[in-house]
């Protein structure tokens, strides 16, 4: 089509219509003046950094080191060694996902198209300069600030930047920003304002990366850490006062030089109760997460949407691009009365536009265009209105003509028969568009604002067909099995719209519910969306609506799209979820992208999710268990005023059996059971009475090695400090390792394995001879063996006790009906028995 100039009010630089020159652009990639602005898909290098870094749990850490090393106590630093390794593991995993990441998304950005010495070329986004003169097609988004050149019904969305959903009509020397999408039309503008130097760049930005994610995972785990802050500052008050009175009182203790003993053991009890690893580990199972399914052709464009996938329970589905394969071709020309030869000239003319939609683009190849006169304007073709059109002011095509969808063209009233013919091709599952006609030439004004005369002549009805896609059946087929609601929703005809679901397996699927007939009341389209599963006609912001009706719902709502009209309802959605042929403007929007377009990849995203989910609930019954123990022991020996019975460099080697060690490989294992809300709650519910039986038993044996004397210091009782400390970290192991099998349960080969090593490392730490000094270790006499065999005995029969009582309380999430084999089934899911 040929773009239309609005008459100029001022005067445009003399390369607005030409471009820039070679030497022009190297001035001002010379003068900094390029758009450098970074789109990452992770977060930047000082954001990892400083969430490793700087956290009060690190601060408390840092403290206790210094006091230790000041004290030159330097084996009881080992505490730090293992915080320090939580960091730098943290940082290389994370780091290197992002460079991986930001690398394919790097090469997965899409080009945009400027003029440059006469020429249209396209160029990566990062290479616009000040004054180049960018041209704008359907579905771009706006790179840069700039201000309109040439406009041919260029319509722009400007909903990232405003918030308002309507489409704004663009003319000459009207500003247009960064971060908006262009809805119909097509034109030309020139840029004013590249990267930070942008109006809308902060916006963009912002619109780019979204709101923070609603993850379950990391808000739960930000509560934890907030609990355990708060708690900090009196449990340290209370360890570190209990300890010097142990010691004979805050004087004494200064005098005896006992003090530093105290200090010691109040670092050890401060240190035990900071789970060091938890946040790690979940920060760790995202950006491997999001690096494996990289692997498999998934960009995640915000790494807790893994989580967030795996909680969806409503998956709304864009017919086109998504169950078809995007592209259509040209089914049948049916005349209506006697066709005439400018009708076919028309379509040949549309077909050749290279800014037509998809479906005029079909055109192309069946139809060409015989006249010899050009229109004189155009009709932009608008996802809201339905149609699009040329007119022309003189010749045998003279008038204006008209292509679009039968609701919008037809009158039931007027066309009895054509309606009913078009109806028949809908329910075969036909695109179906409608050929109009009328004699008069409307003006460049009518054009602009879409204008459709009352009594239009139907020429013919035009028919096309779309290529289902062949992973699509199995894909919905495995959802469903997940108990997962599924919803189709698209702009065409609601009885083609049906027969595509029906094809791919929907059932009740019959007839789609007509979009012109959903209510604008948030409550009653919500029962309307519970009530079906197929609707057509459905308008870029009534998807939106669908979308927010549901989550009005408690609904955690996925959609998947890849035409700019499904932006609006993407970056509503939980999930947004964009074709890799996507326009450009739905891909920034999206959380994720399936770059090589595979519907089949979402079911490796959901098994990703699950696993990071189902493996975080099962780390975090651990790390909270152990930090709730911690914390019973120094509240209990701070109330007793008894000695601590651990040095850090002990309870860092208990820590590491227990929970360090065991900790990765639970991580990273397969885990496909299914989401249940509230995990939080249900750790806590084991881990409190849990670690109760744990600081119970250490309390136990402490009063039979000590014999209630009068005072529980290292110089009282029939057994040393060191031998009380020994079996303390004993019992304290083997209630740990047992806590590791329930918690691991159901049990495998690899993790029998696992905790049987642990268990062989527990004998070598009492038996090697370098260890009991490093560890100050005594192994104590056979009653005192005997107390803590009994002890920990009657300690693993109570966690057993509230592990089946738990498992009955809340029953293990059932595994999933089809099991992912990943590395065996790249096209589509696998069957299996779970």
């Amino acid at each position: 089509m040929q773009s239309t100039t609005a008459s100029a009010s001022t005067e445009l630089p003399p390369h607005a219509y030409s471009g820039l020159t070679a030497d022009q652009v190297a001035e001002r990639v010379a003068a900094g003046k390029v758009n450098s602005q970074r789109m990452e898909t992770s977060r930047s290098v000082w954001a990892i950094l400083s969430s490793h870094l700087f956290t009060v749990f690190n601060l408390v850490l840092g403290v206790c080191a210094a006091i230790v090393i000041m004290l030159g106590r330097w084996f009881d630093t080992l505490f730090v060694f293992a915080a320090v390794s939580n960091v730098v593991i943290g940082l290389i995993q994370e780091y290197s996902a992002k460079v991986k990441l930001d690398r394919i998304a790097v090469l997965n950005q899409d080009a945009i198209n400027v003029i440059r010495d006469g020429e249209v070329i396209g160029i990566k986004i990062a290479d616009i300069v000040v004054d180049d003169v960018i041209v704008l097609s359907r579905g771009d988004q706006l790179p840069a600030d700039g201000v309109i050149i040439s406009s041919d019904g260029l319509e722009i969305d400007e909903a990232l930047l405003t918030g308002e959903a309507d489409p704004i009509p663009k003319v000459t020397h009207d500003s247009a920003y960064s971060g908006s999408a262009v809805l119909s039309g097509n034109g030309t503008y020139l840029v004013t304002a590249v990267g930070a130097d942008s109006h809308a760049a902060k916006i963009t930005k912002e619109a780019r990366k979204f709101s923070k994610i609603n993850s379950e995972l990391r808000g739960s785990l930000e509560r934890v850490v907030k609990w355990i802050t708060v708690a900090l500052v009196p449990i340290i008050a209370i360890v570190l006062n209990s300890q010097m009175i142990a010691r004979g009182g805050w004087a004494q203790a200064w005098q005896s030089g006992e003090w530093k003993d105290a200090a010691v053991s109040s670092v050890a009890a401060i240190t035990a109760g900071i789970p060091q690893g938890l946040a790690l580990m979940t920060t760790i199972a995202f950006a491997l997460a999001a690096l494996k399914l990289a692997s498999k052709q998934v960009l995640i464009q915000e790494q807790p949407a893994v989580e967030l996938l795996a909680r969806v329970d409503t998956v709304c589905l864009d017919k086109t691009g998504t169950l078809t394969e995007g592209g259509v071709s040209f089914g049948e020309f049916h005349p209506v009365g006697e066709a005439t030869l400018p009708a076919r000239s028309v379509l040949g003319y549309i077909g050749a536009d290279p800014h037509a939609n998809p479906t005029a683009m079909a055109l192309h190849d069946a139809f060409s265009n015989d006249l010899s006169d050009q229109p004189c304007r155009q009709i932009p073709f608008s996802s809201a209105r339905r149609f699009s059109g040329v007119v022309y002011d003189r010749g045998p095509a003279r008038g204006s003509w008209y292509l679009g969808a039968p609701e919008a063209l037809l009158s039931a009233d007027r066309d009895n028969n054509e309606v009913a013919r078009a109806r028949e091709f809908a329910q075969q599952g036909l695109r179906t568009m409608v050929l109009s006609y009328h004699p008069e030439e409307i003006s460049e004004e009518q054009a602009t604002n879409a204008y459709l005369p009352a009594d239009l002549q139907t020429q013919a009805i035009l028919t096309f067909t779309e290529n289902v896609r062949s992973d699509a059946a199995e894909t919905l087929k495995f959802f469903t099995q997940q108990g997962v609601d599924l919803k189709v929703i698209s702009g065409d005809n609601p009885l083609t719209v049906a027969a595509v679901a029906r094809e791919v397996g929907f059932q009740n699927a019959e007839t789609g519910f007509d979009g012109r007939d959903l209510p604008t009341d948030k409550e009653e389209l919500a029962e309307v969306m519970e009530a079906y599963s197929v609707f057509g006609r459905v308008s870029p912001d009534q998807k939106k609506a669908m979308v927010e009706a549901l989550q009005s719902r408690k609904h955690v709502v996925a959609m998947t799209g890849d035409g700019v009209n499904d932006a609006m309802a993407l970056k509503t959605a939980d999930v947004g979820i964009a074709m890799g042929d996507a326009a450009p403007a739905t891909k920034a929007v999206s959380r994720m992208v399936l770059l090589d377009n595979k519907f089949s990849r979402l079911p490796h995203v959901l098994s990703e999710g699950r696993q990071v989910i189902a493996n975080t609930e099962r780390l975090s019954n651990l790390f909270l268990t152990k930090t709730t123990f911690a914390t019973f022991f120094a509240l209990a020996f701070g109330a007793l005023l008894w000695t601590f019975p651990f040095l850090p460099r002990q309870y860092s080697t208990i820590d590491f059996l227990i929970l360090g060690a065991p900790a990765f490989f639970l991580a990273m294992l397969t885990n496909p059971r299914r989401y249940v809300p509230g995990f939080l709650g249900r750790a806590l519910r084991f881990a409190i009475p849990s670690a109760f039986v744990v600081a119970s038993a250490v309390v136990l044996v402490n009063t039979y090695a000590y014999k209630l004397k009068d005072s529980l210091t290292p110089t009282h009782g029939d057994y040393s400090l060191e031998q009380v400390q020994t079996a303390s970290a004993v019992t304290v192991v083997l209630l740990g390792l047992w806590l590791l099998n329930v918690a691991s349960r159901p049990l495998n080969a690899k993790k029998i394995i696992l905790i049987v090593s642990l268990y062989v490392l527990l004998v070598l730490v009492l038996t090697v001879p370098i260890s009991l000094f490093f560890h100050q270790f005594q192994l104590p006499d056979a009653p005192l063996w005997w107390a803590v065999g009994i002890v920990s005995t009657v300690g693993m029969a109570a966690i057993e006790g509230i592990h089946r009582w738990h498992r009955k309380k809340y029953p293990l999430a059932p595994l999933d009906p089809i099991v992912l084999d990943i590395e065996e089934a790249e096209e589509t899911p696998t069957a299996k028995a779970g």
